[in-house]
């Protein structure tokens, strides 16, 4: 007879996973259901992604992180599993397209995090099932201060959540399981059987999130685009990483910054170009000089030193990226264009 299996926020947690589900004897009759979770933070997303979306009786349901990577909200935790998929990473942002935010067997209902009380269960809000920020703070108005949303529920049918770590085993309450037992932090896999609602937990040894950050830094900081990322985002990156003491980190943001100094200079030698050119064509072409300006790729530039317009602010505004301070350098022929150092 096939068994339901509802498992705990995953996280990447790969390994604890297979081995719990062969403790526990796991057949591929058994229906395997995620309450979502299932990436970043450990070390294996992406074998869980391959394992859910092969497996016949299996569901994911829609948690926070999946939404981030659906919606392009990404943090850290989502950058580094977009370096990981690589060129795999549509297909499984079309994957999580397709994941329910909810699903309800004959003895509970599955959720990923908050659930209202006074809500029947089709009528709730994705960003609440799916624990969203805005689903939060949306709780956080209907319900008093420092109270958690099972604490009001009554149902005769039990609801079982993830999201919140509620500790080493697994929190009941109210007729509610918690079973985000932290897994992917160097604390326990939570599993639950159906119908009984039998507990299995295997323990994991490491703490899988705090390897990944620093295994991963450089990866994603290469991943970036710098080149057409605004320039004051450039700045506001280095400064949000400026805490790191890694001597590979500190070496790149360093070579960052002195690519940004680089830059700044050659929009000075820039202004300086397009008032040389401007009087050349102006001596060259005189009455002409309008028919053969409209002709550059840069001429609102010309006309704009032409008439007197053209301040170095103007200039660094409409330059707001590297990639428009090299792509007008390389039309204005300069000798020496700022290249942005790999990591070395």
């Amino acid at each position: 007879m096939s068994k339901t299996y509802i498992i705990g926020d995953l996280h990447g947690c790969f390994d604890e996973f297979i081995e719990l589900s062969n403790r526990i004897g796991i057949t591929e009759n058994d229906l395997v259901i995620s309450l979502g979770d299932i990436v970043d933070r450990g070390n294996k997303s992406y074998e869980l992604y391959e394992y859910f979306k092969n497996r016949k009786n299996a569901v994911v349901l829609m948690g926070n992180h999946e939404r981030k990577h659906l919606r392009g909200v990404l943090s850290y935790s989502q950058e580094i599993v977009k370096v990981q998929f690589a060129d795999k990473y549509d297909d499984f942002i079309k994957w999580v397209d397709t994941l329910p935010y909810y699903y309800e067997t004959n003895e509970a209902i599955i959720i990923h995090a908050f659930f209202e009380h006074d809500i029947k269960l089709q009528n709730q809000k994705n960003e609440v099932l799916s624990g969203t920020t805005s689903g939060s703070r949306y709780l956080e108005k209907k319900y008093e201060e420092d109270t958690y949303w099972e604490e009001y529920y009554s149902g005769s049918k039990p609801i079982i959540y993830g999201h919140h770590v509620v500790g080493n085993k697994p929190k009941i309450k109210n007729n509610t399981y918690g079973i985000d037992t932290g897994a992917c932090h160097g604390g326990y896999l939570t599993i639950i059987e159906l119908p009984e609602f039998k507990i299995h937990q295997i323990k994991v040894e490491r703490d899988y999130w705090k390897e990944q950050q620093s295994k991963w830094q450089i990866p994603v900081l290469e991943s970036k685009d710098w080149e057409n990322m605004k320039i004051e985002q450039v700045h506001k990156q280095i400064q949000k990483l400026s805490y790191k003491k890694e001597t590979e980190i500190v070496r790149f943001l360093e070579d960052l910054k002195n690519w940004i100094k680089e830059l700044s200079n050659t929009v000075l030698v820039i202004k300086d170009r397009l008032e040389s050119i401007t009087i050349k064509l102006k001596e060259r072409y005189q009455e002409e000089f309008n028919k053969e300006v409209s002709k550059l790729s840069y001429s609102g530039f010309i006309y704009k030193v032409n008439s007197n317009r053209l301040h170095l602010k103007d200039l660094e505004k409409s330059l707001d990226t590297p990639q428009k301070v090299i792509d007008l350098a390389l039309n204005l022929n300069l000798d020496e264009i700022p290249k942005r150092k790999a990591s070395r």
